[in-house]
């Protein structure tokens, strides 16, 4: 008799309990999953650094590019820049004159 009547002091206390923990964790549920989830804040974080990254590293090749079209262009055969064609001679012909000094760097 003593057992049954905890029994039913525990279920009552129960009904009073089972909702506020329910209700917490769904609240702990859904905050976990906005900063860790596939879309929460961190992942979100890393898409702006690599946006960052990939924004660096744009600018850096267009740079490249920007230099190689001025350099073509100096190229062209209806503006033939003369220091560009004997600069282009002397590199793929691997020649030079007898008085010059050599200095050999690696390309960047």
């Amino acid at each position: 008799m003593r057992a049954m009547m905890i029994l039913n002091e525990i279920r009552r206390r129960a009904r009073h309990v089972i909702g506020p923990f329910l209700g917490l964790t769904a609240v702990v549920y859904f905050a976990y999953h906005t900063v860790q989830g596939d879309r929460g804040l961190l992942a979100w974080w890393r898409l702006n650094q690599d946006i960052k990254q990939a924004e660096e590293s744009l600018a850096q090749l267009e740079e490249v590019r920007d230099n190689l079209d001025h350099r073509a262009r100096l190229l062209r055969p209806d503006h033939l820049d003369a220091d560009m064609l004997e600069e282009r001679a002397r590199l793929m012909l691997n020649m030079g004159r007898d008085d010059e000094v050599i200095v050999l760097r690696p390309h960047s």
